[in-house]
């Protein structure tokens, strides 16, 4: 796990063409997706794990924390899902979390030349790779721009795409424009597609991002 320090980040949305600031708490990000070997149990497999549903993670993030005797992130009833933002355990970004990490103190679309960062269609060969193999961010992170999407906890506009979550950095099977640090994607919590995985976090303060002027968050 990697420490991210506190700062300011602005998302867009080019759907709507909203934008919106929110002040980021210091936490903490995996510097990798989570692997098979993690998720399945695939001995030496460092290929991300992928074909995982936001439900998937969430019960994932719980699993992990009591592994590790920390205070599991989420209450869950069915498909309903709550956050205990004082827990310690394992967790899903939020979307702002994710893009303020991803930049890593930039204000452009990648955090370096891509084929030198990501795994996507024009250099991946149809298939995700080994986590840690490009250059990472100046954070230490690997891999937040292609080789698989990646979710995050928010939900992307209830109002209109009800319980469907965020998903963030593009894929192996994407072209350049989707692997950018500003892109937003959405799915339902339900679905697993085959190059969405994800990355897990921890609060250090035990409370959550303030959000400024941004959506509703489930």
């Amino acid at each position: 796990m990697i420490t991210v320090p506190s700062g300011r980040v602005t998302l867009s949305d080019r759907r709507t063409q909203r934008s919106w600031s929110v002040d980021v708490a210091s936490y903490e990000l995996a510097a990798c997706p989570v692997t098979r070997e993690q998720y399945e149990g695939l001995t030496g497999d460092r290929r991300p794990a992928h074909s995982v549903s936001w439900l998937d993670a969430v019960r994932c993030c719980n699993e992990l924390s009591r592994r590790e005797h920390l205070v599991p992130a989420y209450e869950l009833d069915g498909e309903e899902v709550s956050w205990d933002r004082a827990s310690d355990g394992y967790r899903l970004p939020t979307e702002a979390e994710w893009e303020h990490a991803c930049r890593a103190g930039t204000d452009g679309p990648r955090y370096g030349p891509l084929d030198e960062i990501a795994w996507h269609r024009g250099n991946a060969d149809e298939r995700p790779h080994e986590v840690g193999r490009l250059r990472p961010n100046a954070y230490g992170l690997y891999d937040l721009l292609g080789n698989v999407w990646e979710w995050c906890w928010d939900l992307y506009d209830p109002e209109v795409y009800g319980s469907y979550r965020v998903l963030r950095g593009g894929g192996w099977f994407d072209e350049h424009w989707s692997c950018r640090a500003s892109v937003r994607r959405r799915s339902h919590p339900t679905l697993r597609i085959d190059d969405v995985g994800f990355r897990l976090a921890r609060s250090i303060t035990g409370r959550a991002a303030a959000v400024d002027g941004g959506p509703a968050l489930g």
